[in-house]
């Protein structure tokens, strides 16, 4: 059995997306971006997800040209920032975005945070991406319930994906059984919670039980709820060893141990403040 992990979550309308990638935020220096991209496309790496506001789409389409891979082996996912929500914003920072990738179009574009009074306008211009076939897959960023419902109220197409802060201190349960009971996929971003967890003895005797790391054991448990994990890493060492997981499984027992450590803790903003 090979370690790297390299399994795919069917989505609502049958596209086929990896579910274990590599997150660019924070990846501000240009020169690293480009090879810690390049490096995780080498080894294994199908989907990479960057957005506006991190300032290196360039770089994530230069490393995507200097990778040799065929556009159709690769899942690239981006985001409209908070300024630039709005119907007729959307679409011109989708353009700009394609534009800076140096693509013809998208897998799965987000709307980056459900900016009040905007958040339905800005999704109503990803249906129309969606409808042209600029994108593959249509979703949303940072999205509660209740920002749920009320793009279904309007949507003609739901979002496939919502991309939130998850990981075993804030394990979002309720949000999560919300998408599996409409057939939205979920992606854990901030999933190793920003290393707060690394040293956690839950974790490292789990780890050391399977010859792991408390990172591998978090992105395992991430995997075996059903998640798409997406964390970050601009060493070499750690993006290898991050992908690293397919050669084992938890047990139950350790799943609902790993489930214990919640404490609706968040490492990054609750999507209720922005914008207000």
């Amino acid at each position: 059995m090979s370690s790297i992990y390299t399994g795919t979550k069917q989505l609502k309308n049958g596209v086929e997306m990896p579910r274990f990638g590599l997150g660019v935020y924070k990846m501000t220096d240009p020169e690293q971006t480009v090879e810690a991209i390049t490096y995780a496309l080498r080894n294994g790496y199908r989907a990479i997800d960057t957005a506006a506001i991190y300032e290196n789409e360039a770089e994530t389409g230069e490393a995507i040209r200097m990778s040799g891979l065929d556009r159709s082996e690769l899942f690239i996912t981006s985001k409209v920032w908070n300024t630039d929500q709005g119907y007729d914003q959307t679409l011109r920072a989708f353009e700009t975005s394609l534009k800076k990738l140096g693509l013809d179009y998208l897998d799965l574009y987000l709307t980056h945070w459900p900016m009040p009074g905007t958040f339905a306008d800005t999704y109503r211009a990803i249906e129309r991406l969606y409808d042209e076939k600029l994108i593959r897959v249509p979703g949303v960023s940072n999205h509660h319930i209740h920002h749920l419902e009320e793009l279904a109220v309007t949507a003609n197409v739901a979002p496939m994906v919502n991309q939130v802060e998850l990981h075993p201190l804030l394990t979002q349960v309720p949000l999560r059984d919300y998408c599996l009971d409409h057939g939205i996929a979920v992606t854990s971003w901030s999933p190793l919670a920003r290393g707060q967890l690394l040293d956690n003895t839950v974790l490292t005797e789990i780890g050391e039980a399977h010859g792991k790391t408390a990172a591998q054991v978090i992105i395992r448990w991430h995997l075996q709820h059903d998640l798409i994990v997406i964390p970050k890493s601009v060493t070499p060492e750690r993006i290898l060893e991050n992908s690293q997981v397919g050669d084992f499984q938890l047990t139950d027992e350790e799943m609902v141990k790993i489930d214990g450590l919640n404490r609706n803790e968040r490492t990054g903003t609750d999507p209720d403040t922005i914008g207000r």
